[in-house]
């Protein structure tokens, strides 16, 4: 049997977000912790999203921008002999 590793920590947050929570944490028969975990989880995903997106914007931006890369576009197209299809 394997033990997860977990580390407590310590989070400030506006009052009336922890009534919210605790509302929602009684409402669902669930636990503060896993509200947490859900949230921290969701966030995480989100940021994720955000940096493979940054990423795709900024290799498009540098294919855009490099004659080295748009110039093999041109080559690959040199290759194909549209007679033939």
């Amino acid at each position: 049997m394997t033990i997860a590793k977990a580390e407590k920590i310590t989070v400030t947050i506006p009052y009336e977000l922890k009534e919210q929570l605790y509302a929602l944490k009684n409402e669902f028969g669930t636990t503060m912790s896993a509200i947490y975990k859900e949230a921290l989880r969701a966030y995480v995903k989100k940021k994720e999203e955000e940096r493979w997106k940054k990423a795709v914007v900024l290799m498009e931006q540098e294919y855009e921008n490099n004659p080295e890369l748009t110039d093999w576009l041109d080559f690959e197209e040199d290759f194909y002999d549209y007679k033939t299809v």
